[in-house]
């Protein structure tokens, strides 16, 4: 498979490419497939990073993610966007916990958690 090259992508397309990786953690999450969930992770890291290098209106793009189907999409585009939209982002991930669909919730849970307690800190 050729390589993807991010430099190269729209805002747009970059925001697709975070969800289509979202929805493959949550399959592999489902199937217990944690080496592939681990380069999934790597990878939705190189589409953070690009959009991070874009500027702040790039990351905050994420923020259309809020609203995708897909629980893991969701949850991960808050995360990534608790920098930017604190208090929307927050509101997604203590809805998320509170929906008690797991292993969303329970990721969802442990990031208030730091982000209470200090151990998590967004940028």
């Amino acid at each position: 498979m050729k390589p993807i090259s991010l430099a190269t992508m729209t805002v747009e397309q970059l925001i697709d490419r975070f969800a289509e990786i979202g929805i493959a953690q949550d399959q592999a999450l489902f199937y217990d497939e944690h080496a592939k969930f681990i380069r999934l992770y790597g990878q939705m890291d190189a589409v953070d990073e690009e959009l991070r290098a874009r500027g702040r209106d790039a990351r905050v793009a994420l923020l259309d993610l809020y609203t995708h189907p897909n629980i893991q999409v969701r949850l991960k585009a808050a995360v990534r966007t608790l920098g930017v939209a604190p208090v929307e982002a927050r509101r997604i991930i203590q809805e998320i916990k509170a929906s008690e669909w797991m292993p969303q919730a329970l990721d969802a849970g442990m990031t208030l958690r730091g982000l209470d307690d200090g151990t998590f800190k967004p940028d």
